[in-house]
C-alpha cells in the first residue's frame, strides 16, 4: 500500500502546519497499490496525549488522489495520520458483481466472500455482531439450498453492506507514520486589530511622565475604536548609562527619558516595572480593564540589557566581551547602540541563560500578558526559540508568539515553522499592484500559508514608510483599508489615526521619535482619521468573509493604480470587494472584471453593490463594473455584494 504526496504538511512533517480552532484541515494524499483491489482509507486525527483516534472516511478523486477534512476544536497541539487499506468486501461485490450472469457457478466465489464476512463479523459489537451472524447463517443457508442468487443478494445488500462499512478488515493496509502534527491556536492569532502605544506618553499634561492610570482611561477609546489587542513596548526600568537623547543623540540631558528598549537598572530589570509607570497594583488594574474591555494585552519581548542591568555584574558570561575584557554593545552597522548590551548565547552557561529567559516568559504570563511580540528573534538561534516556545506552550498553549523579523524571508519562514504563530512581513514596502498582489498570494496561497500568519502593520516606531510621508492623509486611509482587508491580522502604531507623518530627512524614522521621548498627543486634532479606522474595524468585526486570512481573490481592474480583491466565506453568505486607489494623490478610474461564476451569481443577474464605508449603494448587472476613487473624496470601497 503506498501513502504519498499528504497535504498539507510542512517540510515532510518536521514542522507542524498551523491551523485556530474551529477550522478545518482538508487534506489529500496519493493512494494505490498493485492489482484490482478496491481501496478504502480513513483519515484519523487526535490530540496530543489522548488515545483514541477520530476517524472519518476519506473519498476517491481522479487519478488516485483522495481526500478528507476535520475540524480541530481545542488549542494545543495535534496529530494526524492516514490508514489505508485493500478493502476486501468491496473487492469481492464488485468481482460478483461481474461474474453474476446466467448460468454461472459462483459457489466459490460466494464461500470467498463467507470468509470475508466472518472475518468482520469476529470484531463486530453487540447488536451488530448478532446481525451480521444472522445474515452470515442466512447465506450459507441459501447456498446449501442450492439458492444461489439469495445468497449473492444477501452478501451484497444494503443490510451487509452498511455493516461491513463499520467494521472492515484493515489486516492488509498501512498507516502512515510518523503522524503529522498541527499547532492549534486561538482564533485571535488569525483574526486580529493591533495598536501600539507607549504607557510612559498617554499623560495629558505636556512633559509629564504617562502611567498605567493614564493608560487605564484610554483603553476605552482604543476598544471603541476596534481594537482586540494593545502592544507595549517594553515597560521596564530604563538603564542610566549611555542614555540616549531626543532623537537617537548620543548625549542624553537632565529629564531624557531614554530608550525603552535598553532594558534595566538599580530597579531591576526584564521582571519589574519602570517606576515612572506605577506599581504593581496599577498594573494589575491596567491587566483587569483590559480583560473587563476584551482586549488582550501583547508585550514587547526585548533580549537587550543596559550596562545597568542586574545581570551584567550577576552573570558577566552572558555578553560578548572585547580582548581587553569590556563588554560590546550592540551595533547593527551604521547604527550604533551604546546603551545596550546584546546577550551571547553561545555564554559556557547555556542552560542558565535559556533558562532565565524562560523565567521571564512565565512570569509575565502569570501577570495577564497572552501575547508576546519577540524583539529581533533573527539574530537569536532558532533551536532556543524551538525549545522556549515549545517549555512555554507546555504550560500555557494559550500564548501567541509575533516575530519581528525583517530580515532574509528563509528565516522569517524557519521562525514561523519553529513556533511563531504570527510575523511581520514586508507589507509596510509593498506600494504597487503587482508587489502586493504577488507578495499577498505568495502568504496566502502557497505553502506558506499552512504555517504562516503575517501580521499587517500599517507603521510602526520603526518604520515610518515614504508613502506615508508623502502621501498625506488619503495615503493613511488606503493603507489602513489595505492592511485590514488584505490580511485578517494587522495592527497600527499610535499616532496613525492622527496622519503623524513627519520624518527624519532621508530616513524611514519619524522626527521626535517616540522612542526617545515623551508624546502628548490631541487625540482630536483637526484631519484625524478615527471614524474611519473606527469603521474599518467594524466592517471587520460583522464581516465573516474578512475573518479569514487565506481566502484572498484578486479581481481584474484595467489601471495598474486600481487594486481590486475580494475575500468570502465558504457558503458565499458573505462576499466583500474591496477596490483601492493606491495614488493618493489623483482621481483614478476603471472597469472592475466580476467574477460572478465565482459568486454564484448569474450572468444577467442584478445585485446590489453596498459601499460598508460610504454607506451608498449601486445596483450592479453582468460581469463588469464601472469605479473612480478621488484620493480628495473618495480613496477606497469595501463592498458587500447582495443578492436581490
Amino acid at each position: 500500500m503506498i501513502i504519498e504526496a499528504v497535504e498539507p504538511r510542512v517540510d515532510g512533517g518536521r514542522f507542524p502546519i498551523k491551523r485556530v480552532v474551529g477550522e478545518k484541515v482538508v487534506v489529500s494524499a496519493d493512494i494505490y497499490k498493485e492489482g484490482h483491489d478496491k481501496l478504502a482509507a480513513a483519515l484519523k486525527v487526535r490530540q496530543i496525549g489522548h488515545q483514541q483516534w477520530q476517524e472519518s472516511p476519506m473519498t476517491q478523486g481522479d487519478n488516485d488522489r483522495w481526500y478528507g477534512e476535520f475540524t480541530v476544536t481545542a488549542i494545543g497541539r495535534w496529530e494526524y495520520t492516514i490508514e489505508a487499506y485493500a478493502e476486501r468486501y468491496l473487492s469481492w461485490t464488485d468481482e460478483i458483481g461481474k461474474k453474476n450472469i446466467p448460468g454461472a457457478n459462483l459457489t466459490s466465489e460466494l464461500l470467498e466472500g463467507l470468509v470475508i464476512l466472518k472475518r468482520s463479523a469476529a470484531v463486530a459489537q453487540g447488536e451488530d455482531r448478532v446481525r451480521m451472524h444472522s445474515v452470515i447463517t442466512a447465506i450459507e443457508s441459501a447456498l446449501a439450498a442450492g439458492e444461489q442468487q439469495g445468497a449473492v443478494d444477501l452478501g451484497v445488500g444494503s443490510v451487509m453492506r452498511s455493516m461491513m462499512a463499520s467494521y472492515p478488515d484493515r489486516s492488509e493496509g498501512y498507516e502512515l507514520a510518523p503522524a503529522l502534527p498541527i499547532m492549534v491556536n486561538r482564533p485571535i492569532t488569525r483574526f486580529a486589530a493591533w495598536y501600539e502605544f507607549f504607557p510612559r506618553s498617554q499623560s495629558n499634561m505636556p512633559y509629564r511622565h504617562g502611567t498605567l492610570q493614564d493608560s487605564i482611561r484610554r483603553l476605552r477609546e482604543i476598544r471603541t475604536m476596534g481594537f482586540d489587542v494593545v502592544y507595549l513596548p517594553p515597560i521596564h526600568p530604563i538603564g542610566h548609562s549611555f542614555r540616549k537623547g531626543k532623537n537617537n543623540s548620543l548625549t542624553a540631558v537632565p529629564g531624557d527619558v531614554g530608550s525603552p528598549w535598553a532594558i534595566g537598572n538599580e530597579n531591576g530589570g526584564h521582571m519589574a516595572l519602570e517606576p515612572q509607570l506605577g506599581t504593581w497594583d496599577d498594573w494589575d488594574q491596567f491587566v483587569g480593564t483590559c480583560r473587563e474591555l476584551g482586549i488582550e494585552i501583547a508585550l514587547d519581548y526585548v533580549m537587550n540589557c543596559s550596562p545597568d542591568h542586574p545581570y551584567v555584574a550577576a552573570h558577566p558570561d552572558w555578553f560578548f566581551h572585547r580582548p581587553d575584557g569590556s563588554i560590546k554593545y550592540a551595533e547593527n552597522p551604521p547604527k550604533k547602540y551604546q546603551d545596550v548590551y546584546p546577550l551571547n548565547f553561545g555564554t559556557t552557561d547555556r542552560n542558565g541563560l535559556w533558562e532565565e529567559m524562560l523565567r521571564i516568559f512565565l512570569f509575565w504570563v502569570d501577570k495577564g500578558v497572552t501575547t508576546f511580540r519577540v524583539d529581533n528573534p533573527h539574530t537569536k538561534p532558532v533551536p532556543f526559540w524551538e525549545w522556549v516556545i515549545g517549555e512555554v506552550h507546555r504550560q500555557h498553549p494559550e500564548v501567541i508568539f509575533l516575530a519581528e523579523a525583517f530580515t532574509k524571508p528563509k528565516m522569517m519562514r524557519l521562525l514561523a515553522k519553529v513556533g511563531f504563530a504570527q510575523s511581520y512581513t514586508y507589507f509596510t514596502w509593498r506600494n504597487h499592484k503587482h508587489d502586493l498582489s504577488e507578495y499577498v498570494s505568495e502568504l496566502t496561497c502557497g505553502e506558506m500559508k499552512e504555517y504562516f500568519t503575517g501580521n499587517f502593520f500599517a507603521n510602526t516606531p520603526d518604520i515610518l514608510p515614504p508613502i506615508l510621508q508623502y502621501g498625506g492623509r488619503p495615503a493613511f486611509i488606503m493603507r489602513a483599508v489595505l492592511a485590514a482587508t488584505l490580511s485578517s491580522v494587522y495592527g497600527i502604531y499610535s499616532g496613525y489615526e492622527l496622519c503623524e507623518n513627519e520624518a527624519i530627512p532621508g530616513k524611514e524614522e519619524y522626527l521626535d521619535s517616540e522612542k526617545y521621548e515623551i508624546r502628548m498627543r490631541d487625540w482630536k486634532a483637526p484631519g484625524n482619521i478615527v471614524h474611519i479606522i473606527t469603521r474599518i474595524n467594524q466592517i471587520r468585526h460583522d464581516s465573516p468573509a474578512l475573518h479569514s486570512y487565506n481566502n484572498v481573490l484578486f479581481l481584474a481592474a484595467d489601471n495598474p493604480n486600481l487594486m481590486a480583491y475580494a475575500k468570502m466565506n465558504e457558503d458565499r453568505s458573505d462576499i466583500i470587494v474591496c477596490v483601492v486607489n493606491l495614488d493618493p494623490f489623483h482621481k483614478q478610474v476603471a472597469t472592475l472584471h466580476v467574477p460572478l461564476g465565482t459568486f454564484g451569481i448569474g450572468e444577467d443577474e442584478q445585485y446590489q453593490a453596498h459601499d460598508l464605508l460610504s454607506d451608498e449603494r449601486y445596483r450592479w448587472r453582468g460581469p463588469t463594473a464601472y469605479v473612480e476613487l478621488d484620493p480628495s473624496t473618495k480613496v477606497a470601497h469595501i463592498i458587500k455584494i447582495r443578492r436581490w
